[in-house]
């Protein structure tokens, strides 16, 4: 009752990381959009934007896969931490400092167009960073709850497995008990014979 229980209480928070993880699938893969669209082939700058996209491409994959698999929480971490850290600098590069990264990103389109496609860009990647955040909140606090269940189970089952012991070795105790009566008895009766019949001998040998 209490795992049915939990499991339809833990059903939520999975439905929502479930579509945390599509969301910044889909906006993983739009990110690529704009910079694909300011120049082709892209710039090293270019370059490090596709590679903070793929980062967070290959963060959603391990979400899906974390919950399908119970993939490493580690790992699953890890890349996450690491496209978070992309994700910041990226915004940072694009939001603080716009002119300077669209003269590096060299666009040959319009200005105003790539201006667009920068502010575009930037959007897209503050939306995934707090996406990605929320994942990683999400995903800890599953996490916990996993591991506190998982503790609750193994007491429960070293709980279960005392008093099976504890039941055993009363049984046990009583068995041997009932064995030593048995024995007693038996060899009360084994004296009562012995005794009879000795008892007789000795009354024939008086008698002759």
């Amino acid at each position: 009752m209490s795992a049915a229980k939990s499991r339809s209480s833990c059903s939520f928070p999975n439905l929502l990381l479930s579509c945390f993880n599509f969301l910044l699938f889909i906006l993983s893969a739009a990110s690529f959009a704009p910079v694909i669209l300011l120049r082709t082939p892209p710039t090293s700058l270019g370059l490090a934007f596709l590679v903070i996209s793929s980062m967070s491409l290959v963060s959603s994959f391990a979400g899906f896969f974390s919950q399908l698999t119970r993939f490493c929480f580690v790992t699953h971490v890890s890349i996450l931490l690491a496209s978070l850290s992309g994700l910041a600098l990226g915004v940072l590069a694009l939001f603080a400092k716009e002119r300077s990264s669209l003269s590096l990103l060299r666009s040959r389109r319009d200005p105003k167009e790539a201006k667009v496609l920068v502010r575009l860009e930037c959007g897209v990647l503050m939306a995934m960073l707090l996406m990605e955040l929320a994942v990683l909140v999400l995903t800890c606090a599953l996490h916990s709850r996993w591991v506190r269940e998982y503790e609750g189970l193994g007491a429960e089952r070293d709980e279960v497995e005392k008093k099976r012991s504890m039941r055993m070795a009363r049984v046990q105790e009583e068995s041997m008990a009932n064995a030593a009566k048995i024995a007693d008895v038996k060899a009360k009766e084994l004296d009562e014979r012995m005794r009879c019949k000795y008892g007789q001998w000795m009354k024939t040998d008086f008698g002759g």
